[in-house]
């Protein structure tokens, strides 16, 4: 590759990656409906033909941050288990899977803004199993992470045996995720005194971790 090519093939790199963060930032805050690809051009300095050479549609768009953010929050979710947690009880696995939701709503309401808005504007587009395969494989790490934590824990006892892995995991990871989103997005009244979001969260990861493990 020429020097010129590999120039011009940073360049666009660099651009791509500003119309995606700029896209976030406004699907984040504003909603996906609302926002349009001339909006995202404006607010990011990438013109529009440009935009649309790197993302033929707004679908496209959409479906590429999903991809990028999932696959960027679950990198940053396995280099953070050290060896010594790797080494632990499944039921002491469990706890860091979950409270993987909970620094979600601590340290990226964006990202589950962003997931709400985007699963809406999914169903609205009617979009195939097949363009949003990219986003299907990033999100399956989660899926494979917890299979593995399920086999092991029937091994060493710390998990219920009497429970299915997909049923534990379908109904942790979506009681889990439905309750910070819901939190992010400001669907659940909190008055201004008397009520912690943050530890109702952590009571209902307590009464999953008594409900799916032994110890």
């Amino acid at each position: 590759m020429s020097r010129n090519k590999e120039k011009n093939e940073a360049e666009k790199e660099v651009r791509s990656l500003r119309a995606m963060e700029i896209a976030f930032r406004l699907f984040s805050e504003k909603g996906i409906d609302l926002v349009t690809m001339p909006d995202i051009s404006a607010d990011s300095g990438v013109g529009r033909s440009s935009l649309y050479r790197y993302f033929s549609s707004k679908t496209d768009l959409v479906i590429a941050i999903g991809t990028r953010k999932w696959t960027e929050y679950m990198d940053a979710f396995d280099a953070a288990l050290t060896q010594q947690e790797m080494t632990m009880s499944a039921a002491k696995q469990l706890k860091h899977y979950m409270d993987a939701f909970l620094d979600l709503y601590r340290n990226h309401s964006d990202i589950l803004r962003f997931n709400y808005f985007f699963n809406g504007f999914l169903r609205n587009e009617n979009v195939s199993k097949k363009q949003k395969q990219p986003y299907l494989e990033a999100t399956e790490r989660a899926r494979r992470f917890f299979v593995d934590l399920y086999e092991k824990g029937i091994e060493d006892g710390t998990i219920r045996a009497d429970i299915t892995c997909e049923a534990m995991f379908s109904a942790i990871f979506h009681i889990m995720l439905a309750a910070v989103t819901r939190y992010a997005v400001g669907l659940v009244y909190t008055p201004e005194t008397g009520t912690d979001p943050e530890s109702e969260l952590i009571l209902l990861e307590k009464a999953l971790l008594r409900e799916f493990t032994t110890c």
